[in-house]
């Protein structure tokens, strides 16, 4: 007979999973490096990210979709051993000095491992919490928000200091490490036992028509409607203009403290720009706890529209801002507000398509996140390249000009629940024959 594990033990290697992969946030400590050592540009840097982002997303949407057909084991031991082999196949690529074989190793690779990985922890600690639901997947999410926090402050360091500051070798030793940790993390996740079958009775076998034929309705149907197309869009804009930033916040911080204190040595600066991507990483996993308990009494629609707002302002004023100080204040706001996207758009799905359908929903509109990979982060490493002396401004800019667009769609959005065709009853909870033949007047 197989063991039952103990449900809080599966929340644990839910978290851990989730912070090793999160560890792809602290991509900008490494932009820098590889642009002094290899001369590499920053927008040679960005594709690597951005690969890894669109991998991501779209891995992550195939993995919603198909979680319940292969299993939370196979998905995440899929996921941990692809991110792991990255890191490897990362450090061999820089060994030859292949930039091409990088971006398949690093960024293809690990944005496969990272989507496989992604979707199975919430959704498998959810189904063994059903009383303690919104806190634990709270958790969980918020630890892929707080990797970054351990790559950019212990890890690297470490290995940057035991190899002399030798890329290749840290890569590697990242690879092996992901690889002892999170196998045997991976093995853990299960979902819990089925129910005992309650006895059958004549009214319980059969099933309302309606309830059948939202049922059988295509996934597409949903993915075709205004509703999905504006949260969409909604979640794009949200997520380019904070993934913009999560990809350049190290090197435009040291630009700034740079200015302000000429006599700062790169090495010292370098450690400025490590300790924001640590705070802030903080920041993105505490905001999708905050934003998601805010959401919770505002409502959805009406937390997107505050937080985009609120950051067009913030937006505005790091295009001026040259405090250091102030200006590693405002992106910490800015990763507070990209995480409670993160943390926001779950429950906004299941408002507008039903608990039944969401994994498979909030697996399509993950491909939000992947076009916002490569957009972002693109968009703002061509303009540090052809304007270096303006970048601040510029990069910021483009951020603004996101975020207006999300707010303005955002007036198109509703919570109202999604029914192609025939309403889904399932989800309204009213079985059919307590209905009134006419609403009343």
């Amino acid at each position: 007979m197989i063991a039952i594990p103990n449900r809080w033990v599966i929340a644990v290697m839910g978290t851990v999973l989730q912070l090793c992969l999160g560890t792809v946030y602290a991509w900008s400590f490494f932009q820098s490096l590889l642009v002094q050592s290899y001369r590499w540009s920053y927008t040679d840097t960005a594709w690597a990210f951005s690969l890894v982002i669109c991998t991501l997303g779209v891995s992550a949407a195939w993995a919603g979709i198909n979680l319940p057909r292969f299993g939370p084991r196979p998905l995440a031991m899929a996921g941990g051993l692809l991110f792991s082999l990255s890191y490897v196949f990362g450090g061999l690529a820089l060994l030859v000095d292949s930039r091409p074989l990088f971006y398949l190793g690093y960024g293809v690779v690990g944005g496969l491992g990272i989507g496989l990985g992604y979707v199975t922890p919430v959704s498998t600690v959810a189904k063994w919490f059903p009383d303690k639901k919104g806190l634990v997947t709270g958790v969980v999410v918020m630890g892929f928000g707080i990797g970054a926090f351990l790559m950019s402050k212990v890890l690297v360091p470490v290995l940057l200091h035991a190899t002399d500051g030798d890329l290749v070798f840290v890569f590697i030793a990242l690879g092996v490490l992901f690889g002892v940790v999170l196998l045997p993390v991976t093995w853990f996740l299960r979902d819990p036992p089925a129910p005992v079958a309650a006895p059958v009775t004549t009214s319980a076998t059969v099933t309302p028509p309606a309830q059948a034929d939202a049922d059988h309705i295509s996934p597409w149907r949903y993915v075709c409607t205004s509703q999905f197309v504006i949260m969409w869009l909604v979640f794009f804009c949200n997520i380019a203009a904070g993934i913009s930033v999560i990809s350049f916040q190290s090197p435009l911080l040291q630009e700034i403290w740079g200015l302000s204190d000429p006599g700062v040595e790169p090495a010292v600066l370098a450690t400025y720009g490590a300790t924001l991507i640590a705070i802030s990483s903080l920041f993105n996993g505490v905001g999708r706890l905050f934003w998601g308990m805010i959401s919770d009494r505002i409502g959805r629609v009406e937390s997107f529209r505050l937080l985009l707002a609120t950051q067009m302002l913030v937006f505005g004023m790091l295009m001026t801002e040259r405090d250091p100080w102030i200006f590693s204040a405002l992106v910490c706001y800015i990763l507070l507000c990209f995480g409670g996207g993160f943390g926001t758009m779950p429950s906004f799905v299941i408002d507008v398509f039903g608990t039944r359908r969401m994994s498979v929903m909030y697996g399509f509109l993950l491909t939000a996140w992947a076009a916002a990979g490569v957009v972002g982060p693109l968009l703002v490493a061509s303009v540090k390249d052809l304007y270096p002396d303006r970048a601040v401004i510029y990069c910021f800019l483009v951020g603004v000009l996101f975020l207006g667009a999300g707010f303005i769609f955002s007036f198109l959005a509703i919570n109202d629940r999604c029914s192609p065709g025939k309403p889904a009853l399932d989800d309204l909870g009213i079985p059919p024959a307590y209905l009134p033949a006419a609403r009343p007047r």
